[in-house]
């Protein structure tokens, strides 16, 4: 074992010492988040619009400062951008993480000096739990691999412009620097094919043991430096310990990783975004993520069936209910405020807090009312093809309103395989079986002779790294939507089905 696997099992006791202490205690750091959020924020310009010298409560907090997307704060973060300081947070923002936006474009999410620490200690927690657990360390000696966005940031008005894993590079600590792979020249390359192609060749011979990003644009990773070994990763690189992954749902892409690597390997979800690091798993023995209520966050709760309607019940983290869809709404130590991320999220567990991500609010089908979501489609999917031995690679899914004359409307289904089923039509009939036993609504549609079951498309391999690499959009941190109310992407894969 060497020095540093040797190190990091004290410091990973004491890391989860200090966890202990406010997972006991969720609700009371809560508050006192809550409190220091409203304390420091109380003279900026929104912090003066919004009353916070007033708030004494969170009743208080809920009266005062309305539910907001990024559309909503906008007007406050052009200011920020153009920048003039103190307006959602003390100061100016150290950096704007960019992301891409579904109405507005780019979005700019601010990311200040107080809360760019706690990113870069969730990423390391979660690290410092599992080596705590499983007492296996010796991955820290080894060669590691992030991939990311690039590094390269843009200056403007004293604040500094990038995507959030580009940013947080910029952080990694000194400890780890010599690890950490690939250069930082390799890591500035903007297109992402070319970028993964130099990381391959940079990478293919050195003893990498643990591997981080996105299930996806690790598959490239993989399935490039197998066709250039002529081997399994398991026989490039034998002291591949764990990957640690985050964005998207594993469980869609982890048969065909598996297969991939060639064996078994210990895996770590992490839950990090651009407003703040939300989650991680803490233990291998239990999938679902711990909520961090000691991040710099205040955490609210929305039920996914009122969201749309015109006064939604808000809820703090006491209030929560077991297994049930909510909304998630944060205010954050960069100066977001009652600010809805889009995601969706599901509590397993209150002793301690502990959620499953179930998919984004604006991620579902409800053409007919069935308000079909991420969760409901992937189960369906996922418990059929495992039961019969069918490898997804990716897919789909979009209402068909206006099909041929005489037919009912149906939910359509892309679907990218790398195993495909023996009968398409079977399967097809099979995943619509489970999908009504998930979501009581849509059954009652079919039942109802209001929608036929789903139709189910095969298309051609690699359909979704094209599909990405037309619309900009290849590698990263981009993800395929799994679901959408309109036919925008349903109507661009149509060239794709076999």
């Amino acid at each position: 074992m060497g020095l540093k696997a040797a190190l990091s099992k004290p410091y990973a006791r004491f890391a989860v010492w200090k966890i202990n202490k406010w997972k006991k205690n969720p609700l009371k750091a809560q508050e006192k988040t809550f409190d220091k959020l409203i304390s420091f924020a109380n003279k900026t310009h929104f912090g003066v619009q919004h009353y916070f010298g007033e708030i004494k409560s969170y009743q208080d907090y809920k009266r005062l400062v309305p539910v907001r997307d990024y559309e909503d704060l906008k007007p406050y973060i052009d200011k920020n951008v153009a920048g003039q300081a103190n307006v959602l947070w003390p100061g100016k923002p150290l950096y704007f993480a960019k992301t891409s936006g579904t109405t507005s474009g780019v979005k700019y999410i601010p990311i200040s000096k107080q809360s760019m620490p706690y990113h870069i200690k969730a990423a390391k927690n979660a690290l410092l739990c599992y080596i705590n657990q499983t007492g296996k360390a010796d991955f820290v000696n080894g060669k590691m691999i992030f991939l990311q966005g690039s590094p390269v940031l843009e200056q403007k008005n004293g604040i500094a412009f990038g995507r959030l894993s580009g940013i947080v590079a910029h952080h990694v600590p000194q400890y780890l620097q010599k690890n950490r792979l690939p250069c930082y020249q390799t890591n500035c390359i903007d297109d992402w094919e070319a970028k993964v192609d130099a990381i391959v060749t940079e990478t293919i011979n050195e003893d990498m043991t643990l591997i981080s990003g996105i299930p996806p644009w690790c598959q490239m990773y993989f399935d490039k430096l197998s066709a250039q070994a002529n081997k399994k990763i398991k026989d490039i690189f034998p002291n591949f310990k764990l990957f640690v992954h985050g964005g998207v749902n594993y469980e869609p892409y982890k048969a065909k990783m598996l297969q991939s690597i060639g064996f078994d390997i210990d895996t770590i979800e992490t839950y990090p975004a651009s407003e703040g690091f939300i989650a991680f798993q803490d233990n291998q023995n239990d999938a679902s993520l711990l909520l961090l209520v000691d991040g710099g966050i205040f955490y609210e709760f929305i039920p996914v069936d009122e969201f749309f309607t015109e006064n939604p019940t808000r809820l703090c983290l006491a209030e929560v209910e077991l297994n049930k869809n909510y909304v998630l709404i944060l205010s954050t130590n960069a100066g977001l405020w009652a600010y809805n991320i889009g995601d969706t999220v599901k509590f397993v567990s209150k002793n301690p807090y502990k959620i499953l991500v179930t998919g984004r609010i604006k991620h579902f089908i409800s053409a007919f009312g069935e308000h079909v979501i991420a969760e409901e489609v992937e189960h369906a999917l996922l418990s059929v093809a495992n039961a019969e031995g069918v490898e997804i690679t990716e897919f789909t899914l979009a209402p068909q309103i206006n099909p041929p004359k005489g037919s009912l409307p149906y939910h359509e289904w892309f679907v990218e395989f790398a195993k495909a089923p023996v009968n398409l039509q079977a399967f097809a009939l099979k995943v619509d079986s489970a999908l009504q036993q998930k979501n009581i609504y849509y059954a009652d549609l079919i039942k109802g002779n209001i929608l036929q079951p789903l139709l189910l498309h095969s298309l051609k391999p690699n359909t979704f790294i094209n599909y990405m690499r037309t619309q900009g959009k290849l590698g990263g941190q981009n993800k395929v939507p799994r679901l959408a109310n309109n036919r925008l992407i349903a109507n661009e894969l149509t060239t794709y089905i076999i």
